[in-house]
């Protein structure tokens, strides 16, 4: 099938006659099925999409259709479509089946998107291999010995493979932008708060996000669009007006650097030049480019691995073996089926976390370690928001290296924690960032830069990430 950068050369071939949402759907199961040994899907919802298909056709034809029919797309295993399982890449809810949707499936799906499947990740989004996951490894469609990131790594590979035109993932600390970058498309990170979280399986509640990941960032720009808003499900999600993202224009801009981030030896040489090379091209064109210090980049790490922690450790108590999920066969008494369950039920990663979280929450530690990091979370974020105000965006490397081998970093969970390193400085401040793809080293494995923009300041992260794009588009 015809590989579609954007959704308006979809509507557009539509309109003519050219293709049809049921032909789309078709190519794409053809696909899924060719790519299977990708493992980008944990299930595809075949029949329903095809018959959904068959519907948006017809609305399509009465000039009845939503905004969005055209677009097919997939879902993160941490995400609840009603009627459809949802397991969060764990065994301990294998086979759960959820009882109401999510709200931005609910908002794509009223503007007749259409839902083709679910897709692997490391569980719960614990992680940034896609390695954790109780369905196995997903492979990097680049180069199928590499890790396509994580925790979305499913979700990323399927609109690199074009086995779905988009895809939701979910960003924690960088679950959307890191996979994004491995994979060379866009993702992006929005300002928490910006999408609702009603219906995500809760990892870290005061960081999860819902993120998109396309090939365009006008895409991107249309999605957010529609999924974003206030929500009377989510307590948390923010009442600023929804804007048309894909309505600003370029202008020129203040940019800073993070000198610190960019001079460390932890980063891939060919992804600090790529990155100097779009600073200087923007320095060239008129833009506002300067170094800036932000010495706290050495505390960013920490907090986040104790806040997310702790937050997982809360979060995840409900998996107890007693009300739904996984439930041990080897009981005795109350006490054994909670910890028989839950240690058959999760991976190695999620028991390390949830322990490390019960640490750091402890009565002996709580002031030496979860108090302080707040602390620091609370340092960075204000160190980051004052740079924002002299400057329009900060820009910084998505990862510290391209993709690594499967299987390479399986043995140091400290060593994958490092692939951590730029993606959560938004995270602990909310503010929304996205990566976007800017070359590929000497292995041909995609490089990205990140952008981090002031809170609700969306539509300025696509204005200057399509500006980017355009240059890049004209030098090939």
């Amino acid at each position: 099938m015809k590989s579609y950068q954007t959704l308006d050369e979809i509507q557009s071939d539509i309109k003519l006659g050219l293709t049809s949402c049921r032909s789309l759907v078709e190519g794409y199961l053809k696909n899924i099925q060719a790519q299977s040994h990708l493992n980008a899907f944990i299930e595809v919802f075949e029949q329903e999409a095809l018959e959904k298909a068959d519907i948006i056709d017809s609305k399509i034809k009465e000039q009845k259709a939503g905004t969005l029919a055209g677009l097919i797309v997939g879902i993160k295993d941490l995400i609840c479509f009603q009627g459809h399982k949802v397991s969060g890449g764990s065994k301990i809810l294998q086979n759960f089946e959820s009882q109401f949707s999510s709200t931005a499936v609910e908002k794509l799906i009223s503007e007749d998107a259409i839902i083709i499947g679910r897709q692997n990740c490391d569980e719960f989004g614990m992680g940034s291999s896609n390695e954790n996951s109780f369905f196995g490894s997903v492979k990097n469609a680049a180069d199928i010995t590499k890790v396509p990131g994580g925790s979305s790594g499913g979700s990323a590979v399927a609109v690199q493979a074009n086995l779905c035109h988009a895809a939701l993932g979910t960003d924690t600390g960088g679950s959307v932008r890191q996979p994004a970058a491995f994979c060379g498309i866009i993702g992006l990170k929005p300002t928490y708060s910006r999408i609702s979280r009603w219906g995500v399986l809760a990892y870290a509640s005061s960081f999860d996000n819902i993120g998109i990941f396309s090939k365009s960032v006008d895409d991107n720009a249309r999605i957010l669009a529609v999924i974003a808003g206030q929500d009377t499900k989510d307590a948390t999600s923010s009442s600023q007006p929804v804007q048309n993202y894909r309505a600003q224009p370029a202008k020129t801009y203040k940019i800073a650097y993070l000198q610190e981030a960019m001079e460390t030896e932890a980063l891939q040489s060919e992804i600090k030049q790529s990155i100097h090379g779009r600073l200087n091209k923007l320095r060239s064109d008129g833009h506002t480019v300067e170094a800036v210090n932000f010495p706290l980049l050495d505390y960013i790490l920490p907090a986040y691995y104790i806040l997310t922690t702790a937050e997982a450790s809360s979060n995840l108590s409900r998996y107890d073996g007693a009300h739904y999920g996984h439930r041990s066969n080897d009981l005795h008494d109350l006490e054994s089926l909670y910890k028989n369950s839950r240690t058959e039920g999760f991976g190695d990663e999620v028991r390390r976390r949830i322990m490390l979280g019960t640490f750091v929450l402890s009565a002996d530690y709580y002031d030496a370690y979860f108090t302080k990091a707040q602390r620091a979370r609370t340092l960075i974020k204000e160190a980051t928001e004052k740079i924002l105000r002299d400057f329009d965006f900060i820009i910084i490397p998505t990862t510290p290296t391209t993709a690594f081998a499967l299987g390479k970093k399986s043995k140091s969970p400290v060593e994958k924690y490092m692939a951590d390193l730029y993606t959560v400085q938004a995270s602990l401040t909310g503010l929304p960032a996205i990566s976007i793809p800017i070359g590929k080293d000497n292995a041909g494995m995609p490089i990205g830069m990140q952008i981090i923009s002031g809170a609700f300041n969306e539509a300025k992260l696509f204005a200057i990430s399509n500006l980017i794009t355009n240059q890049l588009q004209q030098q090939i």
